[in-house]
């Protein structure tokens, strides 16, 4: 590290549990963001800020008015822009000492397991579900970790999904994709805006952890927020053995049984 970034990341580097061995990992690491909506919006400035080396991400949209009452890394400015040069913008403002690449598509299937096959962490911080099956799948054909989180109205979730670590599931195990839940969004139910910030930064927090190698993640943990009463409360969870993604005798490439 040069005196500027040894100034920039003193604070961590203050930390025993960091120093400079885990601020030169971040440094040469690279965070894949699925999504630069309300999650995104929150987790992204932080990876910026924490050094993280490389940050891709990912969405298709543009910035609207509706957004703004939650998704904090865009402006007013930005109205009509894509999402993906908004947030470089407001990243590298933070910290220009980054690489910010974008991918402004609705990426399929090989191109996702390309993404994802490049990247040390991922962060789910889409709001679609055969998107999170999609991002899933690609992590678990991968070994990559995978941070996922939610939010709608007043609740949200934040997991980890390692299938380094034995006995840990993935996010098919607990939402299988043969059982898709209703389809819900914030534009027809809302969401509280401080909610996804809240989400948000405890997926840059797990990510930051997973790339310096420090603390226990949220694997086999699905941490849950209702802020309405600001409880928080956490659900163990286990590998389901015959999950139609990470179980035995699957291809996880596609999530049916391999031939």
């Amino acid at each position: 590290m040069n005196d500027d970034q040894l100034l920039r990341y003193s604070r961590h580097i203050l930390l025993d549990e960091l120093g400079i061995e885990g601020q030169s990992r971040l440094l040469a690491s690279h965070a894949l963001v699925i999504g630069a909506g309300g999650l995104g919006a929150a987790a992204l400035p932080y990876l910026a800020s924490a050094g993280v080396g490389t940050v891709t991400v990912v969405d298709d949209d543009v910035v609207d008015l509706t957004n703004l009452q939650r998704q904090v890394i865009h402006t007013t400015a930005n109205i009509g822009r894509p999402k993906v040069e908004s947030a470089r913008e407001g990243m590298l403002r933070i910290n220009p000492g980054i690489e910010v690449r974008l991918v402004q598509a609705r990426v399929g299937a090989s191109e996702l397991a390309r993404l994802v096959a490049d990247a040390d962490v991922v962060l789910d911080c889409c709001d679609n579900f055969d998107t999170r099956q999609a991002v899933n799948r690609a992590c678990v054909a991968h070994s990559v970790p995978l941070v996922s989180g939610a939010a709608l109205r007043f609740d949200g979730q934040i997991s980890v999904f390692d299938r380094r670590q034995p006995g840990a599931p993935c996010y098919a195990c607990l939402f299988p994709p043969s059982q898709p839940a209703q389809e819900v969004a914030c534009a027809t139910m809302g969401v509280f805006a401080p909610l996804v910030g809240m989400v948000g930064t405890v997926q840059a927090a797990e990510a930051l952890k997973l790339l310096m190698g420090v603390g226990n993640s949220l694997a086999g943990r699905l941490l849950m927020v209702d802020a309405l009463g600001m409880e928080w409360t956490t659900m163990r969870l286990g590998r389901v053995p015959d999950c139609e993604v990470c179980g035995g005798g699957h291809d996880v490439n596609d999530g049916r049984p391999a031939r």
